[in-house]
């Protein structure tokens, strides 16, 4: 089981980024990523890598953000 760890402020966002921390993201309530890490974000947009070559972009007012956590 997992423990998910909402990401709403630049600090939460940098800790991810700091730490590569595995994120989910959600958007109209469907999974739309997992298991990526951030390596960038600024106002508007977060940038989330899952492998080498796939790097997708998304809105940080459209979609949510969890840190995924194992217990």
């Amino acid at each position: 089981m997992s423990i998910n760890r909402r990401l709403m402020t630049d600090a939460d966002f940098q800790e991810a980024l700091e730490k590569q921390l595995k994120l989910r993201v959600f958007k109209d309530d469907h999974m739309i990523e997992n298991g990526g890490v951030i390596v960038r974000f600024d106002d508007n947009t977060i940038v989330i890598q899952s492998t080498v070559s796939d790097v997708a972009y998304y809105s940080r007012t459209s979609c949510e953000f969890f840190e995924l956590r194992k217990r």
